[in-house]
């Protein structure tokens, strides 16, 4: 199959940890050619979606990774598959991206299905599950947050539309930066802010579970740095060999048959205890650590999925 990536730069690109390097390895290994754009270069033209980018060749050396082709304009109709795996954070320049993948329906597989990326935007999607997610608030209102701090004392406060840790602050009972922290992100953002009950079990790790078409496949645990509340990897959390429990296979039923429907092949939820606090639909991570931990090929299984799909 021809195959284009919509992602960030692939020069700076951490071969031993990054899932969208480990996914166009595996499709090398299986025959597929493939594409790599950057989403600045995405165009909608006469009718055509179009991309400027080059040809890709992989290679598992740090610093000589990716050998790419001279520059080309193509028409993504032409592609069997188109990536969607660039990084948050989903701003309007991400949700355009994704409504211009749209017009490639159904003649091109696009992954994770566009639309119900922009509709199922991490922090988002687990509003439609209440019972399984800690205490909740999304709001931009300052009265409605500190409302939200009372009841729980111990609350994480952080951007709706942020990613990798970015942002995240702990308000314990003893706290009084509520206001001023209000202040900063509604000086530069008119987006709401997140607030959820303060998690005691994130101390043991936040887990990350990986489905595939639905499917949970494995998990790793993300333990915070001393000191730290936060345990995404980007900011020094530990990744760490883990099980799947009970309670991870109860969520992944709940939530597994919406995600498979509406075309997420490739998702990574986070569960710190018996929450769930995020569906990561948008670029999610973790593949080449859970590959090590459990010797699962998770891209190959993602790349049967897709295979299968396109028939």
């Amino acid at each position: 199959m021809k195959i284009a990536f919509q992602m960030d730069p692939i020069g700076p690109v951490n071969i031993t940890a990054d899932s969208t390097f480990r996914l166009a390895e595996e499709a090398q290994a299986r025959g597929h050619e493939l594409f790599y754009y950057t989403p600045d270069h995405l165009a909608y033209e006469n009718g055509r979606v179009t991309a400027r980018g080059q040809s890709l060749t992989v290679q598992r050396v740090q610093g000589d990774h990716a050998t790419l082709g001279e520059m080309t304009h193509v028409d993504l109709a032409d592609f069997d598959v188109v990536w969607l795996r660039q990084d948050p954070p989903f701003d309007m320049h991400y949700i355009t991206t994704t409504h211009l993948l749209d017009l490639l329906a159904p003649g091109t597989l696009v992954v994770n299905d566009p639309f119900w990326v922009r509709n199922y935007p991490e922090k988002l999607l687990v509003l439609t599950f209440p019972d399984l997610t800690p205490p909740t608030t999304i709001a931009r209102d300052l009265e409605t947050i500190r409302a939200f701090k009372a009841e729980h004392g111990d609350i994480i406060l952080k951007p709706l539309y942020g990613n990798g840790g970015a942002g995240v602050f702990r308000l314990d009972e003893n706290d009084r930066n509520l206001s001023s922290l209000h202040e900063l992100f509604t000086g530069f953002s008119r987006e709401p802010l997140i607030a959820q009950k303060y998690l005691p079990a994130v101390s043991k790790g936040d887990k990350r579970v990986i489905l595939v078409d639905g499917e949970p496949v494995g998990a790793i645990n993300r333990v915070p740095a001393k000191g730290e509340v936060r345990s995404n990897m980007h900011v020094g959390g530990r990744p760490e060999k883990v099980a799947l429990t009970d309670r991870d296979r109860e969520i992944c039923a709940r939530i597994g048959p919406l995600l498979k429907e509406k075309g997420q092949v490739f998702v990574g939820i986070d569960v710190i205890g018996d929450y769930l606090t995020e569906i990561n639909v948008t670029s999610p991570t973790g593949i080449q650590e859970l590959e090590r931990f459990d010797g699962i090929n998770v891209a190959a299984k993602i790349w049967e999925a897709i295979e299968a799909r396109r028939g």
